[in-house]
């Protein structure tokens, strides 16, 4: 039987006389031991051990392969550790129970068996059944078993399959458990109080990017799903906690690609007194200690280029990256109308109300960004794009911001916050300003965070790290959707898309 139609109905009657026997889903089989915790437990006892102290075992799984022969039948079993192999026999079960288990089982069951561990002749551990039971019937085939899920689209389209078939992919999430458990660590230690803000916001802020619009009925108003916790992190620095952080889903209403989900994770935290230089300083060491911590050395290879940790970080100023990476001098940067002309000549559009800061950027996004391959700083960014950043003493046209950038990708985005409210209420105007003019992007006036600054906030630095990308890193996965469990796709047969 082929057609997956006809399997779905020879298993369905299968369920069908399973239910009529009213043993359909039982629960309260009881397991007591995982398959790697008895792989490594009984690693050392060969066969003649086994056999003279035996070992009882109680395993759960499903069945990832099955050998019928005659009266005899092996089966291996997926549990959340591993695999380990099960011998049934008539003899051992009773003429009954094997047949109902020959009969009625099938590759994506799932079932607990019981039994006395031993090891085949080719040297297997194994548990030889006295007892089955089968506890889920698996109506839809599993895919091949050497091919699994091959298609990129379906492996993200039904994750839970991709799950049962690829221990690549199960690695791939295990490991994400792991990068966002030893950023918390990393954390912890250095007093930082971890904490819960909004998620719905009555104005959009933290961030420029579109947001998704809700509406509460009880209150009668919209609500915006936050593009950044920011601006109330901020708040919590006003109100005396000095160190906070939060691992928190943000949603921007932008466009599906390899690099961007409208839904993501997002390490956002805040240290009082302290500068964006202090936060280089502490991105590169939460960095090396969380690659070395997961991969066990502080070199990765990403798509197929060595990345290296343990040095430090290159830093060096946005205008001076231009400059190093393409034709344009420094005269070229200080004024609006040739570098407008320069943009033109690299297929750049710039807009009639965009400053020279706004261009610079677009500028360096397009033709330097691509080739920050090692970890690298990039500071000095123009006060134009950065409306909660810090102006610098001395050059108001540039704040005292940074972003890391490594594999072409920028990780992470930091600087020394606004503490002078009406610095803060100028830069909300100018965005302000940009909303009414129709940029879906810009930041609204947010007078209660004005407010809030009028208290006070300590000199203070804050900081935003992408938990996907730190993770495709990690893992060497191309697109973002590889290390998101359930990530946003278009409708079938709509594309991948690639912004």
């Amino acid at each position: 039987m082929s057609d997956g139609h006809d399997i779905l109905a020879h298993r369905r009657g299968k369920l069908r006389e399973l239910r009529a026997r009213g043993e359909a889903f039982p629960n309260g089989f009881e397991r007591t031991a995982l398959a790697a915790d008895l792989q490594a437990l009984h690693a050392d006892r060969d066969k003649q051990a086994l056999e003279a102290d035996p070992t009882r075992a109680v395993v759960a799984g499903r069945i990832m392969l099955r050998r019928v022969m005659g009266k005899a039948t092996f089966v291996t079993l997926a549990d959340v550790s591993g695999a380990i192999q099960c011998y049934l026999r008539q003899d051992d079960l009773g003429a009954e129970a094997y047949e109902d288990a020959r009969r009625l089982w099938d590759i994506g069951d799932i079932v607990g068996v019981a039994g006395t561990l031993m090891r085949t002749n080719r040297g297997e551990l194994t548990v030889q059944a006295d007892d089955v039971r089968l506890l889920t019937k698996s109506l839809r085939p599993l895919p091949e078993k050497h091919h699994g899920l091959v298609d990129r689209e379906a492996q993200h389209r039904r994750r839970y399959v991709d799950l049962i078939m690829s221990e690549e992919s199960r690695r791939r999430f295990r490991t994400r458990t792991a990068v966002v458990r030893e950023i918390r660590r990393f954390l912890d230690e250095r007093d930082f109080l971890e904490v819960e803000t909004p998620m719905m916001h009555p104005i959009p802020g933290g961030a420029t990017a579109r947001p998704f619009v809700t509406h509460h009925n009880a209150l009668g108003m919209d609500l915006y799903l936050r593009i950044a916790p920011e601006l109330y992190l901020k708040r919590l620095v006003v109100g005396g906690f000095e160190r906070v952080y939060e691992i928190n889903r943000s949603f921007r209403n932008e466009g599906l690609s390899r690099r961007h989900n409208p839904e993501f994770t997002m390490l956002e935290f805040y240290q009082a007194y302290s500068t964006y230089e202090d936060l280089m300083d502490l991105t590169e060491e939460l960095m090396r200690q969380v690659v070395t911590a997961v991969t066990g050395g502080q070199t990765v290879r990403y798509q197929g280029t060595e990345i290296d940790f343990a040095g430090g970080a290159v830093r060096c100023d946005m205008a001076d990256a231009v400059i190093a990476h393409t034709d344009l001098a420094m005269a070229d940067l200080a004024d609006p109308s040739r570098l407008a002309a320069a943009m033109r000549g690299m297929n750049l559009s710039p807009e009639p109300d965009w400053g020279w800061g706004r261009m610079l950027t677009e500028v360096f996004e397009a033709r330097v960004e691509p080739r920050l391959v090692q970890p690298t700083f990039v500071t000095g960014y123009p006060t134009e794009v950065s409306p909660l950043a810090r102006r610098r003493e001395g050059d108001l046209d540039v704040t005292d911001r940074f972003e890391y950038f490594v594999a072409g990708r920028e990780f992470a985005n930091g600087f020394s916050e606004i503490n002078d409210p009406d610095d803060q209420a100028e830069r909300f105007r100018a965005q302000a300003d940009r909303a009414a003019r129709g940029d879906l992007e810009a930041m609204h006036y947010d007078g209660d965070y004005v407010e809030a600054l009028e208290y006070g906030m300590p000199p203070t630095a804050g900081e935003g790290l992408g938990i996907d990308r730190f993770v495709m890193l990690l893992t060497d996965a191309p697109s973002i959707r590889d290390v998101l469990l359930f990530p946003h796709l278009r409708p079938a047969g709509g594309g991948e898309g690639t912004a």
